[in-house]
């Protein structure tokens, strides 16, 4: 077994070390949301404070780790005699971003059901998580069903499974920890309430705090076992501190000043349900309990609000995570009620071991730390898992304020987003888990069944002992089970939908530039960047004006990234329409190959003028030709036209019949607007196919 980096030996990240170490003491406080950039070692924060956690009692043999002094009486591997037991360390469970429902919950033992006519349940990771951590990596790229299910466990503190004639019940209360990159794409709101707390991670700019970085981490990857040692006594009484708190938390006591506190921070800053008011006095509890006392203080009361509710603050994903201090101070002195003299303790800021100048072990030698500094090491010979960047997109960095040139405005503010038609991609995919165009899928209602390809991985049972049944007299049957065999499993295929990836490409020359009508524009794309969040959509920006296009934002979850860049568009110049298609076709075509079965819908935001370039010749034959590109490939498309006054060219409605799809205007696109959106672009797709049939003949 590896050594893992001590968590004392960490350099700063005091927030994280803190909310870590509430949830060790008081897991009801409902987990951690880790969200930082790249390199700052997240991950192995999280592995170092499992080795803090108290061995843990189980009943022998049991797959659901119950405590031998109360076992579980609905135990499936119950009923259990109350008993020593036998002790283990506390597991920490990874689940990976590619995990199934099955893996997760756990499943029904297809084999022993048909075969021996028996119930038998496999247990999932819910269940190896049970009283120890469930860390969940890139929780931000896993799928939302998978979300809703540990979360909901983690909320109530057991799984319960139906499916496939079982109905199984068993515990599962766990400390949940998530980290995410920001820059890989967002949660939803209504996920982040779900977590208890969340802390914001960034790498030090301090440079001696990055130096005693690289010294504990050269010094760890020298001698792993031996730093690990220096540290062991840190380790130790950290582990009795965690002990002693946990003994405490019963006692301490949440009086009605302290409470009402709490309740006025809540409201003051409007953040929606009674979660945020439930998880701050359990968090305010744990800081007593952490700090040893046995009454909470407002202090405890500000601790806990800057932990558990500047995510609960967010209104749509393009708001910052963020609490105004100044403001929560006001709060907090508005409705100071008594506060209790507490005696002299530590404060509450989670440990003081490991800083870089504590004299602790490890200074002038010891190494340690993320590589980007600021934190601890990736473990072991390999990166840390958020040292690799994601498989599907660059990060994205920081858009840089765009000054407006010769013939350019200085960009404009967009308009308040509205609730837009729903825009879908015609036709069945087959591509990630989404909420935007029909595809076969591992959910959603079952509309058949198949042979399986490989793995089996959801049996459609009636097709099952449909393909079995006439084979049983002549297999010797004798038996309760049925006499299956490989050839008669059946697949069930289901239909669900998927995310696409949506590539904007934006007009911002001269003929777009009047305020009114780019603030209209850019509100208009803004919506759809919303949609596109809330349909698990990747998403990309493609902008031309002046003589060429260029790719504002490579494709990318981040939508919050794509609304930063649109906000900092500036407009002016000629419109080289057929360059911005030709770039969008450069972009579709290295994302079909990076990734193929995410299918595009590209979205033209344009009055449809064409009037230059840097292509020689006619500007509205060019953008033809560029637009048949797309339409030869089958890409769905939809222009957003943006011609406006009393006389109208319908030059995008030319366009988009080029491109084989559909116009519609700023006000179609409103979803209260005219009904039947999708079916406009689908009719748009059907009329194309029919066209180019005719050519064909």
């Amino acid at each position: 077994m590896s050594t893992r980096y001590p968590f004392t030996a960490v350099v700063g990240m005091d927030d994280l070390r803190l909310a870590l170490l509430l949830n060790a003491v008081s897991p009801a406080v409902g987990g951690v949301l880790v969200r930082g950039e790249k390199g700052t070692a997240k991950s192995t924060a999280v592995r170092a404070l499992a080795e803090l956690l108290p061995a843990v009692p189980v009943v022998a043999g049991c797959r659901f780790s119950c405590d031998p002094a109360s076992p579980d009486p609905g135990c499936p591997d119950g009923p259990h005699e109350a008993g020593p037991g036998a002790e283990r360390p506390a597991r920490m469970v990874e689940l990976p971003v590619g995990a199934s429902e099955d893996r997760l919950v756990g499943s029904l033992d297809i084999e022993k059901a048909l075969a021996e006519g028996v119930k038998a349940f496999e247990p999932g990771l819910l269940a190896d998580a049970h009283r120890g951590i469930l860390y969940v990596d890139e929780v931000n790229l896993l799928h939302d069903h998978l979300i809703d299910l540990l979360l909901d466990a983690a909320a109530m503190g057991f799984s319960h499974v139906e499916r496939e004639g079982v109905s199984v019940r068993h515990a599962a209360r766990f400390l949940l920890v998530g980290t995410m990159n920001p820059e890989e794409g967002e949660l939803r709101p209504q996920l982040l309430d779900r977590f208890g707390l969340t802390v914001e991670v960034a790498a030090s700019r301090d440079p001696e705090q990055r130096v005693e970085v690289v010294r504990r981490r050269l010094a760890f990857e020298d001698d792993p076992a031996a730093f690990a040692a220096r540290w062991a006594d840190e380790e130790a009484a950290l582990r009795g501190r965690i002990v002693a708190a946990r003994a405490l938390l019963p006692q301490v006591t949440l009086g009605d000043a302290v409470l009402l506190q709490i309740a006025a921070t809540c409201a003051a800053f409007e953040v929606d349900g009674m979660r945020a008011d439930i998880v701050m006095a359990r968090t305010a509890t744990a800081l007593a309990a952490w700090a040893g006392r046995t009454e909470v203080t407002s202090e405890d009361v500000r601790q806990a609000a800057l932990l558990a509710l500047p995510h609960r603050r967010r209104r749509s994903p393009f708001d910052a995570p963020g609490l105004d201090e100044d403001k929560l101070d006001e709060t907090l002195e508005q409705f100071k009620g008594e506060d209790p003299d507490p005696d002299p303790e530590p404060e509450p800021d989670g440990p003081d071991d490991g800083g870089p100048d504590d004299g602790g072990p490890g200074d002038g030698g010891p190494g340690g730390g993320g590589p980007d500094g600021g934190g601890i090491p990736p473990q072991g010979d390999g990166p840390a898992p958020e040292d690799v960047p994601a498989p599907e997109e660059a990060p994205v960095p920081e858009p840089a304020p765009q000054r407006a040139g010769a013939g350019e405005r200085a960009a404009v503010k967009a308009a308040e987003p509205f609730r837009t038609k729903v825009l879908s991609v015609p036709g069945l995919g087959e591509g990630a888990a989404g909420r935007r165009s029909r595809a076969r899928t591992e959910h959603g209602r079952t509309t058949g069944s198949t042979r399986p390809r490989g793995a089996l991985t959801k049996l459609h049972l009636a097709a099952t002992v449909q393909a079995a049944a006439p084979h049983q007299k002549a297999r010797g049957r004798t038996g309760r089970g049925l006499v299956v065999r490989r050839d008669d499993l059946r697949q069930a295929t289901r239909e669900g939908r998927e995310g696409n990836l949506v590539l904007f490409a934006v007009d911002a020359s001269g003929s777009m530039a009047a305020r009114q009508r780019m603030s209209a524009v850019k509100g208009a794309v803004l919506s759809l960047l919303l949609d596109a969040y809330q349909r698990r959509d990747k998403v990309g920006l493609v902008t031309f004006r002046g003589r060429d296009a260029e790719v504002a934002l490579p494709p990318t979850s981040s939508v919050d990234a794509a609304a930063a860049r649109l906000e900092q568009l500036p407009t002016g110049g000629r419109t080289p329409l057929s360059a911005g298609l030709l770039k969008a076709h450069d972009v579709l075509r290295v994302e079909r190959l990076r990734d193929p079965s995410r299918r595009p819908l590209l979205v033209v935001v344009t009055d449809g003028r064409a009037t230059g370039g840097r292509a020689a010749g006619d500007p509205v034959a060019l953008a033809a030709r560029a637009a048949r590109l797309h339409a030869a490939e089958g890409t769905a498309s939809v222009v957003v036209d943006c011609e406006t006054g009393p006389v109208r060219l319908g030059l995008a409605g030319q366009l988009a019949r080029e491109l084989g799809g559909t116009a519609v205007t700023l006000d179609e696109l409103r979803a209260d607007a005219i009904a039947g959106l999708v079916r406009d672009v689908q009719a748009g797709q059907a009329r194309h196919a029919a066209q180019t049939n005719r050519r064909a003949a």
